[in-house]
């Protein structure tokens, strides 16, 4: 099991925001959640995100600065992972079906090449 697995739904919420900024400070954080707790909720799973090895923080003058100890990319694939299981019953083709289907989704020729060559690629390696 993923350490994504153990995260409550608001630490996954502080962890996708830290993801996106990249680093944040407690106020930041808290100006990015949805329907926001109080500065001292976040800060408190700031310090248990911090407990758990998911986050660290460094200071920045008088702020405390944090940061994802996991890089984007991995938090990414394990978000993917989570997302086909949990919707797609763990297929793959179900999830960039639905992606392709979505009317919202366009796809220049360059993508759709990049595309075909991982499809190729994962051909070639038995996938």
């Amino acid at each position: 099991m993923s350490l994504e697995h153990q995260l409550s739904r608001r630490e996954r919420q502080i962890m996708d925001v830290l993801h996106a900024k990249e680093s944040a400070t407690a106020s930041e954080v808290r100006e990015a959640l949805p329907d926001a707790p109080s500065n001292s909720a976040v800060r408190t799973l700031l310090r248990i995100l911090e407990e758990k090895g998911h986050i660290k923080h460094h200071r920045q003058g008088a702020r405390f600065v944090y940061v994802s100890r996991v890089s984007k990319g991995a938090a990414s694939q394990s978000a993917l992972r989570r997302v086909v299981a949990t919707f797609f019953q763990g297929s793959a083709s179900q999830a960039m079906a639905a992606l392709l289907e979505n009317v919202d989704t366009r796809l220049s020729d360059e993508e759709l090449k990049k595309i075909q060559k991982m499809i190729n690629q994962a051909k070639k390696e038995g996938r």
